[in-house]
């Protein structure tokens, strides 16, 4: 019988309105450069990843990032961590600039924050036990050694709900499921305050998928911790989010509070995404109008002026064409990016 995910109520320190946010992400740009040249390489232009987007994420909440392939959501995680350097912009984690900080100062950080990859096929190295896999950030970070790291490996392994004895196989011998098992266990290894879950279902099967959902909603609940959940599915981001940031080409268009952007969407990006996900209700799926966007998504390298969403929006109006839209709240924690909201 398949696993049903597990509704999540809000925690309190995400519905608190005087809790001081645990990630500040100011005006965070990321470009990489498009070079020409073999021996003297020039560069002629840059792809826009992440372009100049803002939020925070609460103490012990889930802050869904959602958009299509391409718009830079595994960049956004991936900046924040600093696994890339941002181009410009701020990324301000416990009271401190991470996009400042190098050497010793940044390794020290990495131990409270941690990040679930995407395929969990790649993201194990064949050559290691995962014995090896699951100690080796206890190592790095000089937590524990000798015996003391093995008890520690088996006590995660049976915090994830796989066997403790299983530290001697290697992550050929696992399912999918058991590999992203273990891929978590290792982010809980050094007990990270913050973890980007970087799509960690979309590589699985559709049985276990909701496994490792409740397995990341219990995991946050006994350990306290924060997530930023990065999905293109928007029924999976509705179970696990408090709050959901909608991506489109490098921007963040909209963010609000999960059950408001699902009653209430404004912006016409987020209005023709959640067109498109199903609803078990034969009558109401037959009377509800689908929203199809024409034409296919800008290129990063040359953004439109404007709005980015303009030569896509049904809604355009001709100010979309010329002047960016301001990043504002229209009350109540709903931001959005748009003209004509």
């Amino acid at each position: 019988m398949q696993a049903q995910p597990q509704t999540k109520l809000p925690p309190p320190a995400a519905s608190a309105n005087d809790t001081k946010p645990i990630l500040q992400v100011k005006d965070l740009k990321k470009y990489f450069p498009i070079t020409q040249g073999i021996l003297f390489q020039k560069k002629v232009a840059d792809v826009k990843a992440v372009d100049g987007i803002t939020f925070d994420v609460l103490p012990g909440e889930t802050l869904g990032l959602v958009g299509e392939s391409g718009c830079g959501k595994s960049t956004t995680g991936r900046t924040i961590l600093q696994l890339y350097r941002p181009t410009e912009g701020s990324v301000i984690f416990e009271n401190k600039d991470l996009a400042q900080l190098k050497g010793e100062d940044l390794r020290k950080m990495r131990s409270n924050m941690q990040m679930i990859f995407q395929d969990p096929y790649a993201s194990l190295n064949p050559r290691m036990t995962v014995g090896d896999i699951i100690a080796e950030p206890l190592e790095v970070h000089n937590i524990a050694k000798g015996k003391e790291k093995k008890e520690r490996v088996q006590e995660l392994l049976q915090i994830v709900n796989l066997n403790p004895y299983f530290i001697n196989r290697y992550p050929h011998e696992f399912s999918g499921g058991q590999r992203q098992r273990i891929g978590i266990a290792r982010a809980l290894a050094v007990n990270p305050d913050f973890i980007v879950c970087d799509e960690p279902i979309s590589a699985l099967d559709v049985s276990i998928q909701a496994q490792i959902i409740n397995l990341l909603g219990e995991l946050q609940e006994r350990f306290g911790l924060t997530y930023l959940f990065i999905a293109h599915d928007l029924s999976v981001v509705r179970h696990i989010s408090d709050r959901v940031a909608v991506m489109y080409l490098g921007k963040i268009v909209e963010l609000t509070d999960s059950k408001a952007l699902y009653a209430n969407p404004l912006h016409p990006y987020t209005r023709a995404l959640l067109s498109a996900v199903p609803i078990p209700d034969p009558v109401i799926e037959e009377k509800r109008e689908r929203i199809i966007l024409v034409g296919d998504v800008p290129s990063p390298v040359n953004p439109p002026k404007g709005c980015r969403f303009h030569t896509r929006c049904p809604l355009a109006i001709p100010i979309c064409k010329e002047v960016a839209p301001e990043w504002r709240e229209v009350g109540n924690g709903h931001f959005v990016e748009c003209h004509v909201v």
